[in-house]
């Protein structure tokens, strides 16, 4: 494979005019792109490729509104037909991109069609790992699409056993909508504790007891041996240490990885995500953005890819602005994710995962339990890299400055502490 140098100098060169763009990918970052070039004055042809047949939509909500029923889909819509036809965008919905020549400036289509572009946006997202030896079990799921929300909720309801494998966002949000459907849970997760690799043990703990509270079974420090199942439906989990859990439905929420399978023969560098340089850019007039892009971030000085919506938004419309030349900064936002269980709403700034330290300066895990709010600092080498704030939003206004500023890590333990 020949991989594609990219050129560190200022990208928003490479739009040398009103050739075609074409965006692969119509989720938020994708939309984002397309409506930002817009409003930056490209006047080109401008194609949006999707693989889904309806319209871009927000993906948060489907794992909390949609799947408790408290939404309806339509409320989760991005833009109507109107918006795309304001827009001038050609929709190519229901299509695969199925591989990428630079060569010729083409992306290929798995309906035969070829996209000639000048400049060209991937923002294909992720893909949800599954359980190896699970294809073709009914009642097992994974989760990413509406269609698939849609297909979990149909099998859930009051009395219904749910094993969750995977205590990340996704599955303790699930696990958390289930329980509000009357499901009976289980969530197994074979770090010690709930999203430690984020947040942290002590934290995770509070993740642990919340769930623990609403009638959860949570089993951390084990993984999964088998999904057992009886004419090709599922019946339960057996996991690494004997345990039997019958199961009349599972969701594998074990993460996920980069869409790039259609990019195997371009040329470019897709090692965990589409690699691009400080300023998202992959290649000359190739740019990535939302969950796929591997991006370098000069402020935490190290490549970082996220999966926030929050992120998906920012990037997109940075691509737009840098591809027509109306910013010479490089992208470099301060992270923002949150996630809603219950009644507990958690906020986040900064790189979380990856920490050398994790400090709660507010509040108690137990304290949580009770109505009480939590804030806790992230350390990167002597730097403060992240806050996380449960039900503390006003809270971590001020220490988000110093996540932004990449303060000394007693500097922000002092700040966080004089303002308890």
């Amino acid at each position: 494979m020949i991989v594609v140098t990219v050129p560190r100098t200022r990208t928003g060169r490479d739009m040398g005019g009103e050739g075609p763009v074409v965006v692969v990918g119509a989720s938020a970052a994708g939309l984002m792109a397309a409506e930002g070039l817009r409003r930056a004055g490209y006047a080109g042809d401008l194609s949006l490729v999707g693989s889904e047949r309806g319209l871009p939509y927000d993906r948060p909500p489907l794992s909390k509104e949609i799947l408790t029923g408290a939404w309806e889909p339509d409320r989760i819509r991005l833009c109507a037909h109107e918006k795309l036809a304001e827009l001038g965008v050609t929709a190519c919905f229901g299509v695969t991109a199925r591989g990428l020549d630079l060569g010729s400036r083409k992306v290929a289509l798995d309906d035969g069609r070829e996209l000639g572009f000048e400049n060209l946006v991937i923002a294909t997202g992720v893909e949800p790992r599954a359980l190896p030896g699970t294809g073709g079990i009914r009642g097992v799921h994974t989760v990413r699409t509406l269609d698939d929300v849609t297909a979990l909720r149909g099998e859930l309801g009051d009395g219904k056993r749910l094993v969750v494998v995977g205590a990340g966002f996704l599955g303790t949000e699930i696990a958390a909508a289930a329980r509000t459907l009357g499901a009976e849970v289980c969530l197994v997760e074979p770090a010690p504790e709930p999203l430690a690799a984020v947040v942290g043990i002590e934290v995770g703990g509070v993740i642990s007891a919340l769930h623990r509270a609403r009638g959860v079974r949570v089993l951390t420090g084990v993984g999964v041996e088998t999904v057992r199942s009886a004419d090709e439906a599922v019946t339960g989990v057996r996991l690494a240490d004997g345990t039997e859990l019958p199961a009349d439905v599972v969701v594998v929420a074990i993460g996920a990885v980069p869409s790039t399978a259609w990019l195997e023969d371009s040329g470019l560098d897709c090692a965990d995500g589409v690699r691009c340089d400080r300023f998202c850019a992959a290649a000359p007039g190739v740019y990535a953005a939302g969950d796929v892009a591997n991006w370098y971030h000069e402020g935490y000085r190290a490549r970082v890819r996220l999966e926030h919506r929050t992120n998906a938004t920012e990037q997109g419309l940075y691509v737009a602005r840098a591809m027509a030349g109306k910013t010479e900064d490089p992208f470099t936002p301060v992270p923002y994710f949150w996630s809603d269980q219950y009644d507990l709403k958690l906020q986040a700034f900064g790189l979380l995962g990856g920490h050398d330290e994790a400090l709660v300066v507010r509040g108690t895990p137990e304290g949580v339990l009770d109505g009480g709010d939590l804030v806790a600092l992230y350390r990167r080498g002597g730097e403060v890299a992240g806050v996380l704030g449960i039900k503390a939003f006003r809270a971590l206004r001020p220490l988000r400055s110093l996540v932004a500023a990449h303060a000394s890590w007693d500097e922000a333990v002092a700040a966080a502490e004089a303002d308890r």
